[in-house]
């Protein structure tokens, strides 16, 4: 099934659709996806732009070994497969903007990963941006990891794709979308010199499996395609409609 244009609907029925995609994400994730001692969780922000947020804690301190746990796959060993692989610079380290922000989950487990699933409301307006800007930053500068999906092409304050703004927030290089693939999907390693794994994708095109990093070397892929596809027969009926029409596709 091929990703639609949300941008035919209201803003009430993608977050409905919205909702439902988190859902099967964290089912998916907790069915046995993630490996012994990771778990998934739904969490929203409070806030009426601030995203649902799917967020992946551990029971204790990691390892520091460089052991691949069941389930996990080696970047060494098969490196994600995606267009574009974007690193730092050991220059761009004196660059980056720094934020003071320590995550984590009210249990007290430690937070190593983030999935963000983009609304409209999140690139509407220039605060509402920098919100996902600041998370994404702080995020990444505390070690954690991200999977961020947008399905939704560039705005105004985003001319060059949400990864083009996340990624000016660390390094001096530009990063330009390709017209033809306006949509993005990004993997994110957190640490001193984060690296994305950007897929950017067109408007009705198939969804991929991407990593999600539970540890900068290893991650496991996630199903995009079949959660995106069992959350969109949720979708009622009349805004199916809307959305397959001819009309629907158009950018």
């Amino acid at each position: 099934m091929p990703i639609h244009n949300w941008r035919r609907v209201h803003a009430g029925a993608y977050h409905d659709f919205h909702t439902s995609w988190m859902s099967e994400l964290k089912k998916q994730l907790n069915k046995g996806l993630l490996p012994e001692g990771f778990y998934a969780l739904s969490e929203q922000t409070a806030g009426e732009t601030g995203p649902d947020v799917l967020t992946l804690h551990v029971d204790s301190p990691q390892d520091e070994s460089s052991d691949v746990p069941a389930g996990g796959t080696a970047v060494a060993v098969a490196p994600p497969r995606v267009s574009y692989r974007v690193s730092l610079s050991e220059d761009d380290i004196y660059t980056r903007r720094r934020r003071t922000l320590t995550i984590r989950h009210v249990s007290g487990d430690r937070v190593v990963a983030y999935i963000e699933i983009l609304s409209p409301g999140n690139k509407s307006r220039r605060a509402a941006l920098d919100r996902i800007l600041d998370k994404a930053v702080a995020v990444l500068n505390h070690g954690c990891h991200l999977l961020l999906v947008d399905p939704f092409p560039p705005g105004a304050f985003d001319p060059e794709g949400i990864h083009g703004a996340i990624w000016s927030q660390f390094s001096c290089s530009t990063w330009q979308q390709p017209a033809d693939k306006p949509l993005t999907l990004a993997a994110y390693t957190g640490g001193l010199l984060p690296q994305a794994y950007v897929e950017p994708i067109a408007l009705g095109a198939v969804l991929p499996d991407m990593p999600l990093f539970l540890d900068e070397d290893w991650y496991v892929n996630v199903p995009l395609e079949a959660t995106y596809m069992e959350a969109y027969t949720t979708v009622p009926r009349r805004w199916r409609q809307v959305i397959e029409g001819d009309a629907g596709q158009r950018s």
